[in-house]
C-alpha cells in the first residue's frame, strides 16, 4: 500500500500496489496544513474520486478526516456513505480501537468495508502527547493488542499498525485473523504503507520509519534549475518546440 492523491498518481501506482490509500496526510502533503487535522470531508472526497479516476486494480481506501466520525456511529455512517456514494472507493479507513469498534460494526454490517488503523493515531497526537513509538510500557502493549481484538471482531477486514515497538507488531499481526499493515511497525506486518512522498524523497525531514527510494526533489530541483536557464539564456524553445509556417 502506498498513499495517492491524484490521478496521475494513483496510474503511476496503480500496478504495483494491492491497495491505494488516500491518506489524510494530503493535508500536510498537498495543502501545507501543519497536521492532519484541518483536513475536510470535502477535501477528502475530491481527492478519493481523482484517485479511483486514475486507478484500474488497486483497492482504494479513503481516509475520514477529524470529526468525521467519532461522534457517533450514524455520523460516522453519513460521512462514509458519501465518501463511498461521492468517490467510488472501496473502503475507508478510520483511527481508534476499542472505542471505534461499535461504529466499525455499524459501517461494516451496512456495507461500508472498514480498515482500522492502531497505535501511534495522528488525529489524535494532541491527547496522546506526541508522536512517540507506542506499546513501550505493558499497559500501552496489552491496550493495543485489545484495541486490535476488539476492531477485528467488530469486522475491520484490515488494520494499519502505525509507530509501535516491534514485538507488538509481531504480537498483534499473529492475534488477528484480518491482514495487518505495518508503518513504522515491522516487517512482519502483512503488509506495509508509506506516503509516497516520503518514500520518493520529497521532503528533507521524515520520520524514522521512511526509506528514500529516490531523491525526487533533488531531480526536480535540478531540471527546474536547467529550465530557467535555458530560458534566461534564450536557448528554450529550440525549433523543435516552436511551431513554423508550412513552405
Amino acid at each position: 500500500m502506498l498513499t495517492a492523491y491524484t490521478a496521475r498518481m494513483a496510474q503511476l501506482l496503480d500496478s504495483h500496489c494491492d491497495m491505494l490509500l488516500v491518506g489524510d496526510s494530503l493535508g500536510q502533503v498537498i495543502y501545507g496544513l501543519p497536521s492532519t487535522l484541518p483536513v475536510t470531508l470535502d477535501m477528502m472526497i475530491a481527492h478519493g474520486a481523482a484517485v479511483v479516476r486514475g486507478s484500474y486494480h488497486s483497492v482504494v481506501v479513503v481516509d475520514m478526516p477529524f470529526g468525521s466520525y467519532e461522534a457517533s456511529p450514524e455520523q460516522a455512517f453519513r460521512s462514509a456513505s458519501r465518501v463511498m456514494a461521492e468517490t467510488g472507493a472501496a473502503a475507508v479507513k478510520l483511527e481508534g480501537g476499542e472505542a471505534m469498534a461499535p461504529t466499525v460494526h455499524f459501517l461494516q454490517s451496512r456495507g461500508i468495508p472498514v480498515v482500522g488503523h492502531i497505535g501511534l493515531t495522528p488525529q489524535a497526537v494532541n491527547a496522546l502527547g506526541g508522536y512517540g513509538a507506542r506499546g513501550r510500557t505493558n499497559a500501552e502493549h496489552a491496550k493495543i493488542i485489545a484495541d486490535a481484538r476488539a476492531i477485528a471482531d467488530a469486522g475491520a477486514f484490515s488494520i494499519v499498525i502505525e509507530g509501535v515497538v516491534e514485538p507488538l507488531a509481531v504480537a498483534v499481526t499473529a492475534e488477528v485473523s484480518c491482514p495487518t499493515i505495518g508503518i513504522g511497525a515491522s516487517a512482519q506486518c502483512d503488509g506495509q504503507v508509506l506516503v509516497i512522498d516520503d518514500m520518493l524523497g520529497m521532503f528533507e525531514r521524515t520520520a524514522r520509519f521512511v526509506k528514500r527510494y529516490d531523491d525526487l526533489a533533488g531531480r526536480i530541483d535540478a531540471a527546474a534549475a536547467s529550465y530557467a536557464e535555458e530560458v534566461r539564456a534564450r536557448s528554450f524553445p529550440t525549433p523543435a518546440q516552436t511551431y513554423q509556417p508550412k513552405p
